[in-house]
């Protein structure tokens, strides 16, 4: 026993320390280290010894330690303190980050008062780029430009993962030749993706369903368009499976779904459902009680064998929420329009009803008395007459604020004039291709032939030479492309930016008067030259007159006003108003 304990002491020897000041050594106890050569480094706090000061600290004979720092030298003698020594610090390289940079549920915050981007010359030892810096730049990439930048170096490549990990929101456009597994792979770095966009220049097909639905558990909206060379194969039943399994889907927006056949959607969370190109559908069940905005396009054919009656009495029977509705298709008639209106939906808010030439008069005179709250009504397309856009009038005047009635021949300039009299909140109206000249295509013949004018009838006469008067303070937007039937146009809105004016072939620039202060955009594609030069002139003098508006000044003796830069006197609060009308953006005149 004494033997092994004399060999275990063996290897501890004393060491002394004299201080200058010749007081008593404390011996001071290590363990004995052996001598390797070629270490340049200290052996106490594994620094470098090459102009290094050891941070240890030594004590005398007194109880009060004193702190010294000597330079190393290979016969120095220091007594190593009790305290443990910092710990060792790691200089990192200037693209490493280990720290949070954003908040992985909701990204890197957005706002500049919560964002802290560093100071990039904070740390000049480290010489670090800071990480707010690197996370804002690489979050505006795209999803190939991201990819890239994963590649330069370690640090970018860890900041590259934390933001496909911290990525809501993903837009993608998938190419010919690619394959779903390269999706799959991009849709997993992305755990956390809400709202997903793709744009398919290939065939999607019920693989594609199953890799969203595999990578993407808390999807809420999906939309997939296509190109015009890609097909969209996926059937009604895969389409409805998939609804079933994405609990949280919220929003569905897919194109090109002439392949579904029929389909049964059962959901509790879907609130936006927009389907475009259907064909043919045999069967539609909708079971979406929090549905409040659905939008079905169907395709331009004649042999369309869908039931579009049955289905829309479903709808509004098996979704009662619903506030936003949208058909197209050429078979909308008035039976649909009554099993629409039957369901008695008091939320609908927004109407369009497009392309139906059998919704007449009595389908406006059912929705007026079924829906008396509507803010938006688009009858594009449909056979009403001025007659119908009176009871729009009568019943809308406080809540309608755009009309939109494009493709309807049945409407005169006499109704549209009624429509922007009686409706005080109107901001957009669509009449486009509505006061048309029936003869297009044939010009008038001359007026010395009177054998070819008995040709044409008194109706044909008036519905070619019409004017348009509107007056109104709060209309935006106003569409009149292809009314070539127009004959004059004198317009006084003084809240109107966008005119369409488009096809106007028979307005005559003498008989054409704009009143519109705030106009933006004119678009005069396909009108005369001489019609063309004179909205270029209305709009710039009016844009001139804003300009010429300087507070004026009487001159010393109070004999004349005169007009002075706003630089040279005081402005006043009205003044400033006129300042801010001038610096308003010029009319554009768009003719391509």
């Amino acid at each position: 026993m004494q033997h092994r304990r004399h060999q275990s002491q063996s290897h501890v020897f004393p060491r002394r320390l004299t201080t200058p000041g010749g007081a008593g050594a404390i011996i001071v106890s290590e363990p004995k280290r052996g001598k390797k050569r070629g270490s340049y480094t200290c052996g106490r706090c594994g620094l470098p010894k090459k102009g290094h000061s050891c941070y240890v600290s030594i004590t005398t004979d007194t109880n009060s330690p004193i702190t010294s720092t000597p330079t190393h030298a290979p016969d120095s003698s220091v007594a190593v303190s009790a305290t443990r020594p910092p710990p060792t610090r790691h200089f990192r390289r200037a693209l490493s980050f280990d720290e949070d940079v954003g908040d992985v549920n909701g990204g890197f915050p957005e706002d500049e008062d919560d964002l802290d981007l560093g100071d990039p010359v904070a740390d000049p030892e480290s010489g670090r780029f800071p990480a707010g810096c690197l996370w804002e730049i690489l979050r505006r990439l795209p999803p190939a430009g991201l990819l890239a930048a994963a590649s330069v170096c370690k640090g970018w490549r860890e900041t590259a993962k934390r933001l496909w990990r911290a990525a809501e929101e993903l837009r993608l456009r998938v190419p010919a030749r690619a394959q779903v597994g390269l999706v799959g792979s991009v849709l997993q770095k992305c755990p956390g993706i809400v709202r997903l966009s793709l744009r398919m220049e290939s065939d999607v097909d019920a693989t594609m369903l199953a890799c969203i639905a595999f990578s993407c558990p808390n999807l809420e909206s999906m939309e997939i368009l296509k190109s015009d060379t890609a097909i969209n194969r996926i059937t009604g039943d895969e389409l409805g499976r998939f609804v079933v399994d994405k609990r949280c889907l919220k929003s569905l927006k897919m194109e090109g779904c002439s392949n579904l056949g029929g389909f049964v959607l059962c959901s509790s969370s879907l609130s936006t459902l927009w389907l475009s190109d259907l064909y043919s559908l045999s069967k539609t069940v909708f079971n979406c009680p929090n549905l409040n905005e659905i939008s079905l396009e169907f395709s331009c054919q004649e042999n369309d064998s869908t039931d579009l009656a049955t289905m829309v009495d479903g709808l509004g029977r098996n979704c009662p929420r619903l506030q936003n509705i949208h058909i197209a298709s050429v078979r909308l008639s008035h039976s649909v329009v009554l099993a629409l209106t039957a369901a008695q939906l008091r939320w609908l808010r927004m109407l369009s009803l497009v392309l139906g030439s059998e919704i007449t008069d009595a389908s406006v005179a059912a929705i007026a008395s079924s829906n008396p709250n509507l803010e938006l009504l688009d009858l594009s397309g449909s056979s009403i007459s001025d007659s119908g856009i009176g009871m729009i009038c009568n019943v809308f005047p406080e809540t309608l604020s755009r009309l939109l009635l494009a493709l309807c021949p049945n409407i005169t300039s006499s109704g549209i004039q009624f429509a922007t009299a009686q409706l005080p909140l109107l901001e957009l109206m669509d009449c486009g291709m509505t006061i048309c000249d029936p003869n297009s295509q044939n010009p008038i013949p001359d007026e010395s032939s009177d054998s070819e004018l008995k040709h044409f009838s008194n109706t044909k006469l008036h519905l070619i030479h019409q004017k348009l008067i509107i007056k109104h303070n709060r209309l935006k937007k106003l569409s009149l492309w292809g009314c070539s039937g127009l004959d004059a146009l004198y317009l006084n809105c003084p809240a109107l930016n966008d005119l369409n004016l488009n096809s106007c072939k028979n307005l005559h620039p003498e008989r054409l008067l704009l009143q519109c202060p705030t106009l933006e955009s004119v678009h005069a594609s396909g009108c005369q030259e001489l019609l063309i030069g004179t909205i270029e002139h209305q709009v710039s003098d009016d844009f001139s007159a804003m300009e010429n508006l300087l507070p004026c000044k009487r001159l010393a003796d109070g004999s004349k006003r005169v007009r002075v830069p706003h630089f040279l006197s005081a402005q006043s609060y009205d003044d400033d108003k006129k300042q801010r009308r001038v610096e308003r953006r010029q009319c554009n005149v768009l003719v391509n």
